[in-house]
């Protein structure tokens, strides 16, 4: 078996549990609050920023040439769909700058992020770039999965459809056959920090889901 599909089957519980949140649920089921929503938008807003300049710094420090063209893909990717839908839905629930700035980053998101860059700093490249996978994968099989029945919510709907379809399918495809090359020429101490940085990442993706959902906080709000 495969580096990827090890590693999905170690996460197999944040990566189950990310398809039955009441998050997930209610959200194609037209039910999910609104507010909690509009929360999830703003601290993704953070999440993205850095996923992008992450995507940039790992293209710079691999030596890898498909690794490298893909990354610098992603990164102009990321900027024309995903953050362009972002910023469309911001305008459409009146997501005002002054929110965002008055918006603290909440612990998840932090920790996540800092995760990623940590891979970085006592990592190495490939476990940078394993920890990546989670989110583009997970959200592209939500996306197919979700798919299959129409949130009666038009920007629900259309924030699953962002992830859905046969280019996101391809993509991941191409994202995974890197990496499990990568595994099987690293070291047997980079491939337990390439299996580790994955399966934190996911259970970090599943937190995710939680931290919107309850709109979670530092215990010090006054900063």
């Amino acid at each position: 078996m495969s580096f990827t599909l090890n590693a999905k089957k170690a996460a197999s519980a944040s990566w189950e549990g990310s398809f039955n949140h009441p998050f997930i649920t209610e959200l194609q089921a037209g039910i999910l609050d609104s507010e909690i929503f509009r929360y999830y938008l703003i601290q993704d807003h953070y999440y993205l920023k850095h996923f992008s300049e992450l995507y940039a710094l790992i293209a710079e420090k691999t030596n890898h040439p498909a690794l490298k063209a893909l990354l610098v893909e992603n990164a102009g990717n990321l900027s024309l769909g995903e953050i362009a839908i972002r910023e469309t839905f911001f305008s459409e629930l009146g997501i005002t700058d002054e929110e965002v700035r008055a918006t603290p980053i909440a612990p998840t998101a932090y920790h996540y992020v800092s995760h990623m860059y940590r891979q970085l700093l006592e990592g190495t490249i490939n476990s940078a770039a394993a920890s990546m996978l989670p989110c583009a994968w997970l959200y592209q099989e939500l996306g197919d999965t979700l798919i299959t029945n129409q949130s009666p919510v038009p920007i629900y709907q259309r924030w699953i459809e962002t992830y859905a379809g046969v280019e996101a399918q391809e993509h991941v495809k191409l994202e995974r056959a890197i990496l499990d090359e990568l595994y099987e020429s690293s070291s047997p101490d980079e491939q337990a920090q390439m299996m580790e940085a994955f399966v934190i990442s996911s259970e970090m993706e599943y937190a995710f889901w939680e931290m919107a959902y309850r709109k979670e906080m530092w215990l010090k709000k006054d900063w």
